[in-house]
């Protein structure tokens, strides 16, 4: 689709509205200096838009040490893989739930035991609050119908967890973390 030839008075008008946005947004400024750069001789319009998409991040693969780690953990302190790979459909609700509490207990020992965790809001769930432009989305995910842009108002769900520090135990170098936990043998 051909872009609409504006006439010079609102082309006056579109330069200084676009000079305040480059001055107070970065993103939009990238996006005019791509658009810029692909507005130079021996460019093409496909060359046009592939400048002013964004690059998509480049995603890195986890270490899976530090998961082992916690799962080994988790297995020791509250037989948790035990109690997943168990086929609890036919045990009486009233056994389940006391195993579901030993589980329990244990995970939040090894919680407490290896990470600091507070809330990523302060706010009481059910709490009315607006978000800004700009909020951290990494931290906030939006449910609902959302549409348009920020500010965005709405009531808290979940509050959100935030590890603010780890204690994982360090390790002898010839330990295997692939062996979250060993067979036992009694003789």
């Amino acid at each position: 689709m051909k872009p609409d030839n504006p006439h010079f008075f609102s082309r006056i008008g579109i330069a200084i509205a676009s000079f305040f946005k480059i001055i107070g947004n970065s993103d939009f400024a990238g996006g005019v200096q791509a658009l810029r750069r692909a507005g130079r001789p021996g460019t093409t319009a496909d060359d046009t838009v592939a400048a002013a998409k964004p690059a998509a991040p480049l995603l890195k693969e986890a270490p899976p040490d530090g998961a082992l780690q916690l799962l080994g953990l988790l297995q020791r302190e509250a037989r948790f893989i035990d109690f997943i790979q168990e086929d609890v459909a036919a045990y009486p609700d009233a056994d389940v739930g006391a195993a579901a509490r030993l589980v329990h207990e244990g995970c939040r020992k090894v919680l407490s035991d290896n990470f600091s965790i507070d809330p990523v809001r302060d706010e009481e769930e059910g709490s009315a609050i607006t978000l800004p432009e700009g909020f951290d989305a990494a931290a906030i995910r939006i449910t609902g119908n959302v549409v348009g842009e920020p500010p965005f108002n709405g009531h808290i769900t979940h509050r959100g967890w935030r590890v603010i520090e780890t204690r994982l135990p360090k390790l002898a170098g010839s330990h295997d973390l692939h062996i979250v936990a060993p067979a036992e043998v009694e003789l």
